[in-house]
This record gives structure tokens, C-alpha cells and sequence, in this order.
């Protein structure tokens, strides 16, 4: 199975969840601990390891927040 890796801008996402409607395995979620520079909560993964590198959260994304890397086998 791919790997990958998902980055955040934090300090521009907006919050606006539509990220985490459309991972596959269901890692990406709001990091209700946290607030940004713009005062939402911020997306991030739960679980890096379960990334499987599909980018649908970083295509979904409007504000251009999240960069996916794919692992090389």
C-alpha cells in the first residue's frame, strides 16, 4: 500500500472541515486543541502512519493549506 505524508499551513487554514470529508481512511480531523493565527482550529492528521498519500485532502482543499508527499518504494 502507498505512504505519504501530509503537511499544514496552519496559520491559514480557515477550518472550514472540508478536508476531512474526503480522506479514505478517515485521519484528517480538526485539531480542536489548537487555534490559529486566523482563530479557527486547524486541520491535522491523527494518524501519519495510516496516510496512504491520495492528496484528495490538499485537492479539496480552496486556500491551498495542505501539501501531501508520496513516499518512494
Amino acid at each position: 500500500m502507498a505512504k505519504g505524508k501530509v503537511y499544514f499551513d496552519d496559520d491559514i487554514c480557515k477550518g472550514c472541515e472540508l478536508c476531512t470529508t474526503v480522506c479514505p481512511v478517515n485521519i484528517v480531523v480538526m485539531d480542536k486543541e489548537r487555534i490559529n493565527a486566523k482563530g479557527y482550529h486547524p486541520a491535522t492528521v491523527s494518524d501519519m502512519d495510516k496516510c496512504i498519500g491520495c492528496a484528495n485532502c490538499a485537492i479539496m482543499c480552496p486556500d491551498s493549506v495542505i501539501t501531501v508527499e508520496r513516499e518512494k518504494k
